[in-house]
Formats: structure tokens, sequence, C-alpha cells
């Protein structure tokens, strides 16, 4: 009967196309696709909300801090089993596999993604596991989009699009925030889109905040009501608050990373992996229960007027109103967010680093002024602090500062943060770019040599495959010959440079028929002159594994048109930089989103 419906609503949209302009129709589309992605959010956000309330419930009546620790552990292999027995073994994880997909795969995603975030995200997060839902959602919105763009047979560009479209309304729905919803699809992952672009972003991102906000509880959402007026006097603190959420952003990412890569090199069967990894978890929430799940209850009992409800129904729960523990135990639950979060994901849970990147920011914004209030330095605005630190961690992790920015502000329920919010992220952001190159979820395609950044010549070149440009057919001449050679060569080809190699193919140098121009008009000296005594060493070589971007580096340097390839230090071909120069040309028209 469902597949009934979905043909018939298919049917009526393809009738729709056909009678439509086709920016009329994208217009459409961006509509369709924030339904869809807000639908896909309401989903998840109130199925984790609906455990760990129910996890809550079970723990205030038994009072038993145990029974927290136990839901992860079977999220966790359920996760697993779903992924190894439902999808093939695998699953994508991260905001940069939509990079990796719009850049090497004609920005085409499987299907199957459409629906594997949600299932498997919904089981680790919704179960405990100390991950966020928003990278699941986002790559669910990219993979609607996608798909979407498939079904009806849009143009690459267009495709590209709806995965902006996607991943837009995605965040939008999960914070009812439509403004960072289009700067997060604009910044992190559509770094080159034109003005044109923005008007179906803003649509999907504005229909999956309005069908998220009608449908969804606003008791689910992370909001905030209590604020307080920005005084200048505490921008000296927002300074230092910036340079800490930057330093921890850099903690958090190499952590994150060491934990998971860890879990990644250890040769043991994926279940065994699950229940260890997940047993770790355990332990950690046992000790601190903030740690289950999103932690956005936690959050908003930061900026409240009584924080010390979070060590309720903790080992140190007889210490509610000592402000001293209080202020140790959110240090300390601080410091180890980033295990518990690399152990979820690296053990063979799945979710994200949007949530742990808030919660450790508001975290450590409430320990830093509640420690300079305790002191007696300064009387500081504690809610404040909470919530801008939340936008310092979130830029310098994932390199959005704008994302940060407005985000915070939307969920804030207004504007009047706006200057510490600039500040905090800015400087956070600086930091944190100038010890790490590349955002959390960048530096893994970074290290396999698939790095996308906001600068769009590399991101082009980095798409650019080497091979398709190398020209392996020229001819080459032995250095023991004449000239005579050559110049039967020149006058029987288009060849303007030779390689000059041994037997053993190795290169020995290469001739210019620009460097012999004067000899080949003078007989006597083409007869007597050899190979060797005019040939020259090459400005530079590329090996056949170099990126585009260090091939054209190399032109750059050496002024050169033509250089020589080596592979395996053997003489391969060349590249020709007017032909390199066209691939870039045509890849960057294919790019351009309109």
């Amino acid at each position: 009967m469902l597949k009934k419906y979905f043909r018939r609503l298919e049917s009526i949209i393809a009738l729709a196309q056909s009678l439509m302009t086709p920016k009329q129709f994208i217009f459409l589309s961006s509509v369709l696709i924030g339904i869809s992605c807000s639908l896909a959010v309401i989903v998840l956000k109130t199925f984790a909300h609906s455990v760990f309330s129910f996890a809550t419930y079970i723990n205030g009546i038994l009072k038993l801090s145990f029974i927290n620790s136990i839901l992860p552990i079977v999220g966790i292999l359920l996760t697993v089993f779903v992924v190894k027995k439902v999808l093939n073994g695998t699953i994508q994880k991260g905001t940069s596999q939509i990079l990796y997909a719009v850049a090497k795969k004609a920005s085409i995603i499987p299907r199957k993604q459409m629906y594997a975030q949600i299932v498997t995200s919904s089981l680790t997060v919704g179960l405990g596991g100390s991950a966020g839902l928003e990278s699941p959602i986002v790559i669910t919105g990219a993979a609607f989009g996608s798909n979407f763009a498939q079904n009806y047979k849009m143009s690459y560009k267009d495709r590209t699009l709806m995965i902006g479209c996607g991943v837009a309304a995605g965040i939008a729905a999960a914070f009812n925030a439509p403004i960072a919803g289009v700067l997060f699809a604009i910044e992190v992952l559509l770094v080159d889109v034109s003005i044109s672009a923005f008007t179906p972003i803003m649509i999907s991102a504005a229909t999956g905040a309005l069908v998220s906000a009608i449908v969804l509880d606003e008791s689910i959402l992370l909001s905030f009501k209590k604020q307080e007026n920005f005084d200048y006097h505490n921008i000296p603190f927002y300074v230092i608050l910036g340079v800490l959420t930057g330093l921890v952003a850099i903690y958090y990412s190499r952590n994150f990373q060491r934990v998971e890569h860890y879990f990644a090199k250890q040769q043991i069967g994926p279940y065994k992996k699950a229940l260890i990894g997940s047993s770790l978890l355990a332990l950690l929430i046992f000790i601190f229960p903030t740690l289950f799940g999103e932690g956005y209850e936690s959050i908003k009992s930061l900026s409240e007027t009584d924080p010390g409800q979070l060590l309720d129904n903790t080992l140190f729960a007889d210490f509610r109103n000592n402000h001293w523990v209080l202020l140790l135990f959110v240090g300390a639950t601080m410091m180890v967010k980033v295990f518990a979060s690399g152990l979820t994901i690296g053990s063979g849970g799945n979710g994200g680093n949007f949530a742990p990147s808030l919660f450790l920011g508001s975290y450590l914004g409430y320990f830093f002024s509640k420690l300079v209030t305790l002191i007696g330095l300064s009387k500081l605005p504690i809610s404040n602090f909470t919530m801008v630190g939340m936008a310092g961690i979130l830029s310098g992790l994932f390199h959005a500062p704008l994302t940060a920015i407005f985000l915070i502000a939307e969920i804030t329920g207004g504007y009047g943060l706006m200057i510490p919010l600039m500040m905090v992220s800015s400087i956070s952001f600086a930091i944190s770019k100038r010890f790490e190159k590349y955002s959390l979820d960048v530096k893994g395609l970074a290290k396999k040599g698939h790095a996308f950044t906001s600068n769009k010549d590399s991101n082009i070149l980095s798409t650019l495959d080497i091979d398709s440009i190398i020209q392996c057919d020229y001819l080459t001449v032995h250095p023991d010959e004449n000239l005579s050679k050559l110049v039967d060569l020149i006058s029987h080809s288009n060849q303007v440079v030779f390689a000059v190699v041994d037997n053993e193919k190795d290169l020995l140098g290469v001739v210019h028929f620009n460097d012999i121009r004067e000899i080949i008009f003078n007989a006597y000296r083409v007869k007597y002159t050899q190979i060797k005594d005019v040939m020259k060493t090459p400005a530079a070589t590329i090996s056949s594994f170099d990126s585009m971007e260090i091939v054209m580096s190399k032109f750059e340097k050496t002024k050169s048109a033509f250089l020589p390839v080596l592979r395996n230090e053997k003489y391969y071909g060349f590249i020709s930089k007017s032909i390199a120069l066209e691939a870039y040309r045509t890849k960057l028209r294919s790019m351009t989103i309109e």
C-alpha cells in the first residue's frame, strides 16, 4: 500500500516537472526535500528524546546509576548487527563522505543512506551512545537530495544543489535554525556557490525549520530562554574564552582521532570490538552520567538557575550544593567527553561530533565563568558564557565560524550575544586553523589525498585525475644518438619536447625543440652532434602519484610548458601545462553551481 502511494506521488512530481521550467522545478524540489529531511529529523529526535526520558524515569525510581550504562552497550551492539546483516557490512560516517561524493562520485550518494543513518544513529545515540545525531541527519539529507535528483534525471550541478538543500534542511530542522542550516551547507560543504543558488537552499532550510517547529515538541529541541545583557566590561574574559575554546577544539580533534584509529587498527571481530568499546563507554557513563546520549538536557541545565541537578543520581549526589565539587565534575566531564565520543563511534556505533562540540563548549563556558566568579576575580554572566562557549568549540572543530555564530544566536532566541559570539568564534577558529589545517571531518580525507577546503582552486585540483592528462605516447631518444635521429622524429611528429632515456628507461634529460632550433638547420652540426651534448636536466619531475595541486605548483615554480613524469623512478610520459589547465577549466565549469 505504501509503495503504491509513493509511486503515485512520484508520478505527480514527474508531471509537475514536465509542466514547469527547470528553475521552477528546482524550487519545488527544495520544498519537497525540506519536508522529507524534517520528517527524518523528527523521527530521530523523538526516538532519542523518548529513550533518554525513559532512562531518566527508571533512574529516578530505582536510584541505580548503572541502568544508564547498560543501554549504550545494547545500542552499539545492535548498530553493529544492523550494519553487518542489513547494510552489507559498511556504512558511511561523517560529513566528509558528502564532500567526497560531490567531488569524486558526481554527487551520487547510495540510496541506502536515506535510511541507514536514521536506523543506526537512532540505535546508537538513542540508546545512550555519547555522540550526536546531526552528522547522520546531514548525510540523510544529502542522500535525500542526491537520490531525488537522480530519480528525476537532474544534471550534476542540480544534484549538488539538491544535496545542499538536504543538508541545510537537516540542520535547520534539528535546531529550528534556518540561517545556520544555510550557512552550514555553504560554509562547510558547498564552498563554491553562486548567489542564485542561495534561493533554493534557503527555501529548503525554511521548510525544514517550519515543519520541525510545527511537529516537534519544543522541549526536544536545543533552545535557551535565559540570557543576560552583554556587558562590554567582560570583553577580556570573552577573549580568554576564545583562546580556551580554540585549544580545547584542538585537544578534542586530536584525541578523538587517536581513539578512533586505535579501534580501527584492532584485528578483532566487530562484535568483540563493539563489546569492548561500549563497556569502556559504560564505565565512563557510570561515573559521569551526563555523557549519556547527545547531552542536550545537561547543556540546558548548566544555563539554568540550578546546575547542581547535574549531580542528581550520580556518585556525587550528596555534593549537589557544593559549588567546587560541581565545578570539578563539570571540568572532568568536559575532558573525558572526547574519549566517550571516540569509544562510541570507534567501537562501531554511528553518530557525529556536532552535538559533542556543543556539549564541550557549554561545559567549558560554564567552567571558566564559574571559576572566575568563585575566585572573586569578577562576577560573570554564567549563562552567557555557557552559550558562547558552544560557538567557540563548534567554530574551532568544524572551521565554520559563521555557522557557529548564527546557530547559537538562533537557538538563544535573539542576537543580544552577537558581539561575544563573533569574538569567541573568530579567535577559536584562528587558533584551531593555526595548528590544525583541516577541520575534524576533513582530516581523514586529507590523509588519503582527498582534502577539500575553502580554497576553490585546491578543491578543483584535488578532483582531477593525473593519469587522465599524462601523455605516455611521447617518442624518446637515446643519449648516444646524433641529432639526425631527433630531426627525423620532429619532422614526423608534433612533439616539441623529447625525453632522453637509456636502455633501462631511466630519465637522463630532456631536449626541447626551441633549444636546438639553430642547430637543426646546420647539416654538419646535426651529423656530428650527439643528443647528450644538447640535452638539459629537467627543471622538475613529476611522480605519477603526485596530486594535481603538486603538479600545478611545480609548473608555477619552473615556468615550464612540459614536465616529465616518472613512475617507479622510470620515465613514464609528459604532462603539458596547457592540457592540465584545460582539464581544470572543464572541471570548473562542471562544478560551478549556478
